[in-house]
């Protein structure tokens, strides 16, 4: 009797399952029609389904919004850095500056061309100088940013997510970064709801299994 009573439970689960795969898979085809029609093309039913399966236990979801915290987090730390070099740069001139001023009040007067001269040229070598660290600082940056997006990428694909795999092809990136959006507008769509219609941001809490007469499963 309890083995009969574990496969009715079985089969049930197994309704509930399909039937939130649907309603998660509907979700997502709603969530389409507002990309543009050129990446509507490119996001297939089945990549959708696939999508729409990763989605049913809410963990991914959890993940998502990990990633996103981690990479404002990233963002936010690159943009102050530069900030502050930036700043640098604007003391390390004013001080160029006022020394060269100081200097020129203090020169006598037919030795000033030669010293103007020398201090052009020590204003050119300043100017090279800030020049390679910004080129080096927006190196840096980018290659964090390319970091964060192969992480990424990496753990997306370990989660069993459809379509993400590390790569740098723009056009794959750019279907990536729709999926996402996706993900993200239908979290945003489950904490409208209250968590409630679609079990969205959090673990989802199956129905209690209900029996006809006979001790069928009644679909939910």
């Amino acid at each position: 009797m309890e083995r009969y009573a574990g496969a009715l439970e079985e089969v049930a689960d197994g309704a509930r399952q399909q039937e939130r795969h649907y309603q998660l898979l509907s979700a997502l085809q709603s969530l389409v029609k507002e990309l543009p029609s050129s990446f509507q093309q490119r996001l297939s039913y089945t990549t959708l389904s696939d999508l729409a399966l990763a989605l049913l236990d809410g963990t991914v979801f959890e993940i998502v919004q990990g990633l996103l915290e981690i990479q404002h987090l990233t963002e936010k730390s690159l943009y102050n850095q530069r900030l502050r070099l930036q700043n640098e740069h604007r003391v390390l001139r004013q001080a160029l500056r006022q020394k060269h001023q100081e200097a020129q009040q203090a020169c006598r007067p037919h030795n000033l061309p030669v010293l103007q001269a020398a201090q052009q040229q020590e204003l050119q070598a300043v100017e090279h100088r800030i020049c390679e660290e910004q080129r080096a600082m927006d190196r840096k940056i980018v290659l964090e940013l390319d970091r964060k997006v192969a992480d990424q990428q990496s753990t997306l694909e370990k989660a069993g997510v459809a379509g993400f795999y590390v790569t740098t092809n723009p056009q794959k990136l750019m279907r990536q970064m729709n999926l996402l959006e996706l993900i993200r507008k239908l979290q945003q769509r489950g904490c409208r709801a209250g968590k409630a219609a679609l079990g969205l941001g959090g673990p989802w809490q199956p129905p209690a299994a209900q029996y006809d007469q006979k001790g069928s499963p009644v679909p939910p």
